[in-house]
């Protein structure tokens, strides 16, 4: 596929990319079919070089160490975005969370009441998970160390483990 940018100049924009903003798209879009929160503003963070890390968090619950993403806050759920990223989520006492992109490490705190993930390549250590865990990207490697959710494995090449 080729776009044009503002100069005139072709770029290819590859798949994985497509999938990525695919699974961005819906896992944002389905955090805003639940209740109102006019106040909900999005927040990104900018982490610091590949090399080194940040030990202040750039907002209350996250921190990240590599690259850029971008949160939203939807009422009580964490949206979050980004590609080949560090970080560290809080789903506090019972939020859920909506991960998109490709080749992430995430480490998610707390108890997470749902979570669903997209994209590709990621690898994400939660907490807990007490209702429900939706895995709808390719080769993901996702670990929840407690907590009985119900797992729906709707992607391809995924591993999704029990920690002990």
């Amino acid at each position: 596929m080729r776009g044009r940018n503002t100069n005139g100049s072709s770029r290819r924009v590859t798949g994985a990319l497509i999938l990525t903003l695919s699974a961005a798209v819906v896992a944002f879009g389905m955090a805003g079919c639940g209740g109102k929160n006019n106040n909900a503003a999005p927040t990104t963070s900018s982490g610091a070089s590949p090399t080194s890390t940040s030990s202040t968090p750039s907002t209350p619950s996250t921190t990240s160490t590599t690259s850029t993403g971008a949160q939203f806050d939807i009422g009580n759920t964490i949206n979050y975005g980004s590609l080949g990223t560090t970080k560290t989520l809080d789903c506090g006492d019972g939020k859920s969370l909506n991960v998109g992109g490709n080749d992430n490490t995430l480490t998610v705190k707390g108890t997470c009441e749902t979570v669903s993930i997209g994209g590709a390549g990621n690898k994400i250590t939660i907490d807990k998970v007490d209702k429900q865990l939706n895995v709808v990207g390719f080769n993901n490697t996702i670990a929840y160390k407690d907590g009985n959710p119900k797992v729906d494995n709707l992607g391809s090449g995924n591993t999704i483990n029990k920690a002990s």
